[in-house]
C-alpha cells in the first residue's frame, strides 16, 4: 500500500528564506539527511502559523498535536485549500481515508485548480483499487504538467496492471523532471526484479541520494505481492525495514508476509513492533487480533498436507479436506509432472473475516479461498450461507494455484493461474464447471469482455461493478476453449512458457499459433455461440421468470409447469434462488408428480445447483425410488456444500453407504455424526462402533461403543456388539 510520505504531494523545492519551510525539510528528509530534517521541523513548531506548526509536528511523528495544529488553520472560512490538502495527507497517513478525501474536496471546492487535492485522490484511489486514479492524475497533470509525483503514481498503477511498458515510460518522464525521483527509481528496481533481471543500477542510483530510503525496497515488495511472488516480496520487505529501521509500514508489510507464508512468530513479532510504534491501521490491528485468536485452532499434518482448523469443526472437516487433498495431490502430480517441494498447508476459517484478514489483513474480501506459494486460506463452510459456496471446487481451485505457481516459479499473469485455477474445477466436476452468471451475461450482451492481453486488468483496477466476477469467468472460459481446440495438452505448454519468463503475446503466439487479435476474435465467436442466445435474450428470459416467479407466488402449479421450460431453455445455467427447476420442482410436488419432480431436481443438480435443502429433497426421492446409489451421490455432493451442522445429513447418508455395504465410508459419515454433536450421543456412536467393526477396524469399534456405554450404560445394541467384538465373531 502506498503511504503519503511515499510520494510528496508538492513541488519540493529550497527556500532561501532564513526560516525553514515544509517543503526544505521534507527534502532533507527525502535526501536521507535526518538530523537536520528534525531539526528543520523543530524550527517549524515554533512558527506563528498554525499550518506550519502542523508540518512540524507532521515531520516529528507527533500526530495529534499536527491534528490540532491544521484543525486550527483551517477553521476559517478564509483558510488556504492547500492547508486542507496537507491536512488530509496527515489523515491519509494516520488511516483515515474517508475524512482525507472529504477534505480534498473541500481543497477543490475553494480551488477547483489545485493539483495537489487531485493528487490525494487518486492516492486513496489508488489505495483501495477503485479505478478511479488515473482520471484524478490525468486532471492533476492537466492542471501541473511539471509534477514528477503525478507520473510516479501513474507508472506504479500501471505497473499494478502489469502494464510494464507504460509503467517504464511513466517512471522516466518523473526522473526527467526531477532527478532524485526515488518511487519512479523503485518502479524501474520492481521492473527489472519482476523480469528476473539485475536491479543494482536503479537501487544504487537510489542510495547515491539516500541511502535509508526503505520506501524503495517496500515499493518492489508490493509489486512482487501482486506478481504471486510472496517469499521474494517477504525478502524485499526485509530489505526495506533494514534500510529504514523506523519504517513502520514496512514492518507490517513484511508481518503480514510472514503470515501468508504460514510464519506465526516472526509475524507476530513485526506486527508488534509497528503497532507498538503507532502504526495502527486496520491492517495491523486484525492480524494481530487473527494471531491471538490461533489459540482457538488445531494444526493436523500428515506426510503431505497440513490443516489448521477451528478446534470446534476440526474433528468434522479433518476427513473431508485430508482425503480430497490426496486426491488432489495424486491427480496434480500425474497431470503436471511434478511434486511439490513440502508439504502443503490448508488453513480453514469459520469467520469470513478472519479469513479476509489472513489474507489481506483487512475484511470485506469477496474471495473464498488464496494461495500463498504452498500456504492457503480458505473460507470454511459454516462461513458462508448454505449453498453459495462449494469447499471442494474452493480446494481443487486453489491447489491448482499451488501447482502453476510453483512451476513457473510464480512468473504467470493472474488471468492464467485463475483461469486455468476455475478450469480444473470443471475438469474435477462438470456440475462445478465454469458457469455464466447474470453478471457474466449481461457483460457478454454489452461487448464488455477484455482483449486477452489486457484481461489482468479486469483482476485489479476493475471499471464497472462486477468486472472481476466476469474477469473470472473469461479467464477460465478462455481455458476451455483453448481445450476445446487445442487440446488439454497445449494448457500445459503455456505453463512452461510462462517459466521461462514469457509474455502473454508470446505465449498465444509460440503456443497457439495466433495473433492475440486473431486469438481474441476465435475466443468471441466461440462464447457468441455458447451464450450469445442466452446473453441476446436476457431481458426476454428475466420477464418469463417472473413470470414463472408470480405463479409460484399464486401456487398455480399448471403455470409453472407450462412456463418454467421456456425460462430454462433460455438460460439453462441459472440456478441461482428461486430458479426455474426449483420451482418446477415445487409445482409438480404439489401435483403429486413424485417422478417429475425428481427429474426437476435432478436437472437443477446436473447444471450446478447447490442448495443443500434442494440437494436432500432429491435424495430422498431417489432413495425412495429405491436407488439408494443415487441417493448416496446425491448426498454426497452435499458434503461438499454444507457438512457441518447437519447430524441428520451424515446419519442420512452414513445409513445409505452402510446398506451398500460401503462401510470405510459410513463409517466416515457416522464420524461425522458423532461430531456435529448429536442428541442421541450414544447411538451416534453405536452406529460409528458398528460401521468400523464391519470395515475390520476393531479397536475403533471396540473405543466407539465403548463410549456408547459410558453414555448409556444399558443400551442393549452397544452391549451385544461390545460381546461380538471380544468373542471375535461375524459380523
Amino acid at each position: 500500500m502506498r503511504r503519503a510520505l511515499q510520494i510528496v504531494p508538492l513541488m519540493l523545492v529550497c527556500s532561501t528564506a532564513l526560516a525553514a519551510v515544509p517543503q526544505e525539510c521534507r527534502l532533507l528528509r527525502k535526501h536521507g539527511q535526518e538530523d537536520k530534517a528534525r531539526a528543520c521541523f523543530e524550527q517549524l513548531t515554533r512558527s506563528g502559523d498554525a499550518a506550519t506548526r502542523a508540518e512540524g509536528f507532521w515531520g516529528l511523528e507527533e500526530w495529534d498535536r499536527a491534528n490540532e495544529q491544521f484543525r486550527l488553520a483551517t477553521q476559517s472560512a478564509s483558510s488556504k485549500a492547500e492547508d486542507k490538502v496537507s491536512w488530509g495527507m496527515l489523515l491519509h497517513e494516520r488511516f483515515n481515508d474517508k475524512d482525507a478525501a472529504d477534505l480534498f474536496r473541500e481543497a477543490l471546492a475553494k480551488d477547483p485548480g489545485n493539483a495537489d487535492a487531485y493528487v490525494g485522490l487518486a492516492i486513496i484511489s489508488a489505495d483501495s483499487f477503485d479505478g478511479k486514479a488515473a482520471a484524478y492524475l490525468n486532471k492533476a497533470i492537466s492542471l501541473d504538467a511539471k509534477r514528477a509525483d503525478t507520473h510516479e503514481l501513474m507508472a506504479g498503477i500501471a505497473l499494478e496492471n502489469d502494464d510494464r511498458q507504460l509503467a517504464a515510460s511513466e517512471a522516466d518522464k518523473a526522473i526527467a523532471l526531477e532527478n532524485d525521483a526515488l518511487d519512479a527509481m523503485a518502479i524501474h528496481a520492481a521492473l527489472e526484479v519482476i523480469d528476473e533481471r539485475p536491479a543494482d543500477a536503479w537501487l544504487a542510483k537510489i542510495a547515491a541520494i539516500n541511502p535509508h530510503y526503505g520506501t524503495a525496497y517496500a515499493q518492489i515488495a508490493h509489486h512482487l505481492e501482486l506478481h504471486y511472488r510472496h517469499e521474494d516480496a517477504v525478502s524485499y520487505y526485509r530489505k526495506a525495514v533494514e534500510a529504514e529501521p523506523r519504517l513502520w509500514s514496512a514492518h507490517s508489510s513484511l508481518g503480514i508476509g510472514l503470515m501468508r507464508l504460514g510464519q506465526q512468530e516472526a509475524a507476530q513479532k513485526e506486527l508488534e513492533l509497528s503497532y507498538n510504534n503507532g502504526y495502527r491501521d486496520a491492517a495491523t490491528v486484525n492480524s494481530l487480533r487473527l494471531l491471538d485468536s490461533y489459540q482457538n485452532y488445531v494444526t493436523l499434518r500428515d506426510d503431505t498436507t497440513v490443516l489448521k482448523l477451528k478446534k470446534t469443526e476440526a474433528d468434522l472437516l479433518r476427513p473431508y479436506l485430508q482425503d480430497e487433498l490426496h486426491t488432489i495431490l495424486k491427480t496434480y502430480n500425474a497431470k503436471y509432472a511434478m511434486k511439490l517441494p513440502g508439504p502443503v498447508q490448508v488453513e480453514v476459517y469459520p469467520d469470513h473475516e478472519d479469513f479476509a484478514v489472513r489474507t489481506m489483513g483487512m475484511p470485506g474480501l469477496g474471495a473464498l479461498g488464496v494461495t500463498f506459494g504452498e500456504v492457503i486460506a480458505m473460507d470454511s463452510p459454516s462461513a458462508r450461507k448454505q449453498g453459495e459456496f462449494n469447499w471442494g471446487a474452493t480446494l481443487w481451485h486453489e491447489m491448482s494455484h499451488v501447482y502453476v505457481l510453483t512451476a513457473t516459479k510464480n512468473h504467470v499473469p493472474r488471468w492464467f493461474t485463475e483461469g486455468l485455477a476455475v478450469h480444473e474445477e470443471g475438469e474435477r466436476s462438470a456440475e462445478w464447471s465454469n458457469r455464466a452468471t447474470s453478471e457474466v451475461l449481461l457483460a457478454i450482451r454489452d461487448k464488455k469482455l477484455l482483449p486477452v492481453l489486457k484481461l489482468d486488468r479486469g483482476f485489479v483496477y476493475p471499471e464497472y461493478p462486477s468486472q472481476v466476477v466476469v474477469s473470472y469467468f473469461q479467464a477460465g472460459s478462455i481455458c476451455d476453449f483453448i481445450k476445446s481446440k487445442w487440446g488439454e495438452a497445449k494448457l500445459l505448454a503455456m505453463v512452461r512458457s510462462y517459466a521461462q519468463l514469457q509474455t502473454t503475446a508470446y505465449v498465444v503466439e509460440h503456443d497457439l499459433g495466433l495473433a492475440p487479435e486473431d486469438f481474441d476474435k476465435q475466443y468471441f465467436a466461440w462464447i457468441e455461440k455458447r451464450y450469445g442466445v442466452a446473453a441476446a435474450h436476457f431481458d426476454e428470459w428475466r420477464d418469463k421468470m417472473k413470470a414463472v416467479v408470480m405463479a409460484a407466488r399464486e401456487k398455480d402449479a399448471e403455470s409453472v409447469i407450462a412456463q418454467g421450460p421456456a425460462a430454462i431453455a433460455l438460460y439453462p445455467e441459472y440456478v441461482g434462488e428461486g430458479s426455474a427447476y426449483e420451482l418446477m420442482a415445487d409445482a409438480f410436488k404439489a401435483k403429486n408428480d413424485a417422478s417429475a419432480e425428481e427429474r426437476s431436481l435432478a436437472a437443477y443438480e446436473h447444471a450446478g445447483g447447490q442448495d443443500p435443502e434442494a440437494l436432500k429433497r432429491l435424495a430422498a426421492l431417489e432413495d425412495a425410488r429405491g436407488d439408494k446409489a443415487a441417493a448416496a451421490a446425491t448426498l454426497e455432493r452435499v458434503n461438499y456444500i454444507y457438512p457441518v451442522n447437519d447430524e441428520e445429513l451424515h446419519q442420512r447418508l452414513g445409513d445409505l453407504l452402510y446398506a451398500q455395504q460401503r462401510f470405510d465410508g459410513a463409517a466416515r459419515e457416522y464420524a461425522a455424526a458423532v461430531a456435529s454433536r448429536p442428541v442421541d450421543k450414544a447411538g451416534a456412536e453405536f452406529r460409528l462402533a458398528r460401521a468400523y467393526f464391519a470395515a475390520g477396524k476393531k479397536n475403533e469399534a471396540e473405543e466407539s461403543v465403548l463410549a456408547a456405554l459410558e453414555i448409556a450404560p444399558g443400551y442393549v445394541p452397544a452391549q451385544k456388539l461390545l460381546l461380538e467384538l471380544h468373542q471375535g465373531t461375524g459380523k
